[in-house]
């Protein structure tokens, strides 16, 4: 059985009972049948039914948002936003899946030679909570728009989002079998990863799983794109306007309730700022309102379970006790975080080492613009830094010192459907998103004709 809680109250929403292994059997063998007539549609027969599923996401907003806030606890206003981004990803492959799925002309010694971009087949996704749907469908649509289809597992947490993701698509008019909710232990999933329909897997999760996935998939020569844990990087150089940034620099870390990969989780202050941004930072932070997820005031709500606290809490408490000072916060309520602020965090503490997931802030002092590059690049994560400054160009001479899949300069580190999204080293490979993304899972076919 998998039994969803709200975090808020915890309350039971709703108990699900796990498919039999021969439901799953079944399941696999639909999506395969699918898949056969499926590739064939025309690209513009899979964005006509990607628009209907644009309009079906505006059309059930309030719902969605609703459902997600209540399995998972993100504050109801950012919910929404989550849909409207869902609405955003449907449009740039309505728009643009004809033109990144279109042959590729070669200019050869043949007649006629090209690359053609063929679906694979059934491609597993396996998806983790703190977006739910978000996180599916920028995984999903591209797939699925490229004519393979897909088998989600989602985090049980959310499964009330899961079967309502199939619902949604199946109400755009998908033909059955093109996207199906897999409700399975991990020991299933791992055994389904070795079944030959099974093309390639696509994860979003921690670096464990990633790694326990890689090594499956690995095994039985599958493709996978991992999007790992993050540990990001937001630079604040001496020059930063903090009147203009606070705001993106607070959201940066806070929006979720922390609870994302891509969050800034290392401040990297040079200290000729580090006093102002400290008492400013401070300041703003006072003013986020903790309470009810459900109420529209609401910014910071509760973590998506009570295990996740107590990591968190754990974390703290190691950095605390190998040095680092607790500035302001680090009061908890069972699933509730208050927003925290911690300072003298230096390398080796799990503050700086590990991903933390929460509304915690790890500011860290350096004397330097080069320190705090240096210092930007002391983690074994590789999602994304940002930086705030007024002299951009001597940002961008620095793009090639960092090693991550993104570097944003006075911007938040965020996901755009136009613009590849993943990671290097231990936050995973390959690309969501984009051309890259609609390319992943498909067969970059070399076509060679002599009349």
């Amino acid at each position: 059985m998998i039994k969803t809680i709200n975090p808020y109250n915890s309350e039971t929403i709703e108990s699900y009972e796990l498919h039999t292994p021969s439901e799953l059997e079944e399941i696999l063998k639909t999506a395969d049948e699918a898949f056969m007539t499926w590739k064939n549609k025309p690209i513009s027969h899979r964005t006509k039914l990607l628009n209907d599923l644009a309009h079906n996401l505006e059309n059930n907003k309030d719902d969605y948002a609703k459902l997600m806030t209540t399995e998972m606890g993100k504050p109801i206003t950012e919910s929404k936003s989550e849909i409207n981004k869902c609405i955003l990803l449907c449009d740039f492959y309505i728009k643009n899946a004809d033109s990144l799925l279109s042959d590729e002309l070669i200019e050869t010694e043949a007649e006629e030679s090209f690359i053609s971009y063929d679906p694979l087949g059934t491609i597993l996704g396996i998806m983790p909570w703190n977006y739910p749907f978000w996180q599916v469908l920028r995984f999903a649509v591209p797939t699925i728009t490229a004519g393979n289809t897909v088998l989600l597992k989602h985090a049980s947490n959310v499964t009330g989002c899961a079967l309502m993701l199939q619902k949604l698509f199946e109400a755009s008019g998908y033909p059955k079998g093109c996207f199906q909710t897999l409700l399975a232990n991990h020991e299933s999933i791992n055994k389904l990863i070795e079944v030959d329909r099974i093309k390639a897997v696509s994860l979003t999760g921690s670096e464990k799983a990633g790694r326990s996935i890689a090594e499956i998939s690995g095994k039985h020569l599958k493709k996978t794109v991992l999007e790992l844990g993050g540990n990001n990087a937001c630079i604040i150089l001496g020059d930063a306007d903090l009147d203009t940034h606070l705001d993106t620099i607070v959201k940066a870390r806070m929006q979720n309730t922390g609870q994302s990969c891509i969050a800034a989780k290392r401040f990297i202050v040079v200290e000729a700022i580090y006093d102002e941004f400290l008492e400013k930072f401070t300041s703003k932070i006072k003013t986020l309102k903790s309470g009810d997820p459900l109420e529209e005031n609401t910014d910071i709500g509760v973590l998506a379970r009570e295990d996740l606290a107590d990591t968190l809490q754990e974390q703290i408490k190691s950095s605390v006790n190998s040095g680092a000072k607790v500035h302001y916060g680090n009061k908890r309520d069972n699933t509730y975080y208050e927003p925290t602020i911690l300072t003298d965090v230096k390398p080796g503490m799990d503050v700086f080492d590990e991903e933390t997931f929460g509304p915690v802030a790890s500011v860290i002092k350096v004397k330097t613009k080069e320190e705090a590059y240096e210092m930007t690049s002391k983690s074994r994560y590789g999602l994304g830094t940002m930086v705030f400054t007024k002299d951009t160009d001597d940002a961008m001479d620095n793009i090639s010192e960092i090693e991550d899949g993104a570097f944003f300069i006075n911007e938040l580190v965020k996901s755009d459907p136009r613009l590849p999204f993943g990671g290097t080293k231990a936050s995973g490979y390959g690309r969501e998103l984009s051309r890259e993304g609609i390319l992943e899972f498909v067969n970059k076919k070399t076509i060679y004709i002599n009349k």
